[in-house]
């Protein structure tokens, strides 16, 4: 663009094109950015029962991991920033199909169980459904010591658990997602989806 300065002609330099090109280039990298994070955090590994009773899907970064109790799954997700690591566990307990027990009598069952942990203090329980089944899902908190070794020192870690307790013709199932207290509500969305995808054909 040209402009008169007195007797002078002056060079106006036109930074419109540029600046539309290196906005246009950040916003498809943002895009992409975005689209690449949502298909991480939403992508899934598939689990199978060993009978086909239970079928679930996981977030796909959390990794297996030893249970000394009897399960049929534990995962937990590595990236958590706490010692104690997010975990989902599956448990599967077989029924009388002639004398099917009642969700109340399970959950106080668990709940006369878990009262042995450290700090364990029941907060609720709601009724809802899971794989079409009409499920209890209850909330509690407990305190664990990550590491407990001599001249290794660890605070302790608040855990914050969900566990989802339904039945089918021949079993029992708990799916228990425990994670440290502050991370818990940031797992809402995990943990519905993963809810979401259980099927006990």
């Amino acid at each position: 663009m040209i402009g008169q300065l007195g007797n002078e002609r002056v060079w106006r330099v036109r930074f419109w094109n540029k600046d539309l090109g290196v906005a246009l280039v950040t916003a498809l990298a943002l895009l992409a950015g975005t689209l690449l994070m949502w298909r991480t955090e939403t992508a899934t590994r598939s689990f199978v029962s060993p009978d086909a009773t239970l079928r679930l899907a996981y977030p796909a970064h959390w990794v297996s991991v030893d249970s000394l109790s009897d399960v049929l799954l534990k995962v937990e997700d590595p990236q958590t920033a706490s010692l104690f690591k997010t975990t989902l566990s599956v448990e599967q307990r077989d029924i009388d199909p002639a004398n099917p027990p009642t969700l109340q009598e399970l959950l106080d069952r668990r709940v006369e169980d878990r009262s042995l942990l450290t700090g364990y203090h029941f907060l609720g329980e709601a009724e809802t459904t899971v794989a079409g089944q009409r499920a209890i899902a209850t909330d509690f908190t407990y305190v664990v010591q990550p590491i407990d070794e001599p001249r290794r020192p660890a605070l302790p870690v608040v855990v914050r658990a969900r566990e989802y307790i339904f039945v089918t013709a021949n079993h029992s199932f708990y799916l228990t997602l425990a994670a440290p207290a502050a991370e818990f509500d940031r797992l809402e969305g995990a943990l519905a989806r993963i809810i979401a995808s259980v099927e006990a054909p």
